[in-house]
């Protein structure tokens, strides 16, 4: 957890409803190394802790017999379930509203455990050693994130670039210049380290997999907007009673920046490592 600052309950409250829409997806590819990696055949269940909407849980589906997620927003759990029923065969997937500290909450052993973007958010080494106990003899932690000091350019692409500066300027206009969080502040954003904290777990590893992005991407205004508010820092209640009027503005610089309401930008890659519950490895 990050010093200074304590989860609460509204972090990304409102947001669930944006998340699938506005988030950039993950690397095509990604089940593909995933399944190489680990040897996975269909079998086997997945963990996805801090699941969110089901994004990556679904994305790995078809890699195991039953995917459960855990996440601690009712919103977010409500919008897995929507997920799944269109795109998840019927039982293959559960939705469990828990905080990440209170595994193992009775969910049994799993072949893989992973963490989608969501670690930073809790208190890592409890939920480390909490994680490694559920893993069956073999089992392995994946943690997954978007390629970090990726440039990606938008030449040649047909549309105009998203204007992601002005937006982060609008964002601070409304909020302030440090980064909100639920009820808090981060001002020093949220932390990295993660090998640390899985090697004190007694994780062995790590293996670090890069899927390449850069496929071009086609987004209009709502996709967009969508992304701002499913961002715990741009989360839509830390709006208050100018939600609206940041709205408006926001689409108004959307509008000037491109006139057909259309943008283009490219797929982020996905870097992945890799950590496995037992000293000898995979």
């Amino acid at each position: 957890m990050v010093d200074g600052w304590e989860w609460d309950d509204t972090l990304f409250a409102g947001s669930a409803a944006y998340y699938r829409r506005g988030r950039l997806p993950y690397a095509p590819g990604l089940a593909d190394a995933l399944a190489d990696a680990l040897r996975l055949d269909g079998r086997g269940r997945l963990l996805d802790v801090g699941c969110g909407p089901g994004t990556l849980a679904l994305e790995l589906a078809r890699l195991f017999g039953e995917v459960v997620g855990v996440d601690p927003d009712d919103g977010m759990i409500a919008e897995a379930g929507r997920a799944a029923a269109e795109e998840a065969p019927a039982g293959k997937a559960r939705w469990v509203r828990a905080r990440a500290e209170e595994l193992p909450a009775g969910l049994g052993t799993f072949t893989v455990a992973a963490f989608g973007q969501s670690f930073h958010w809790m208190d890592r080494d409890r939920v480390a050693t909490a994680v490694r106990a559920m893993l069956r003899p073999g089992g392995a932690v994946v943690h997954v994130s978007d390629l970090k000091g990726e440039v990606r350019g938008v030449e040649g692409l047909p549309h105009p670039a998203v204007p992601y500066a002005a937006i982060d300027e609008l964002v601070r206009r409304y909020l302030g210049p440090v980064r909100r969080a639920g009820q808090g502040v981060l001002p020093h954003g949220t932390p990295g380290g993660e090998a640390a904290v899985f090697a004190r777990a007694g994780f062995a590893g790590p293996r670090r997999l890069v899927v390449p992005g850069g496929q071009p991407l086609e987004r209009d205004g709502d996709d967009v907007v969508a992304g701002v508010f499913s961002m715990s820092f741009s989360a839509p209640h830390l709006f208050g009673t100018e939600r609206d009027g940041f709205e408006a503005e926001l689409r108004a610089l959307l509008r000037q920046a491109s006139a057909s309401g259309r943008f283009s930008e490219r797929r982020p890659g996905t870097e992945v490592h890799l950590w496995w519950r037992d000293p000898a490895g995979p």
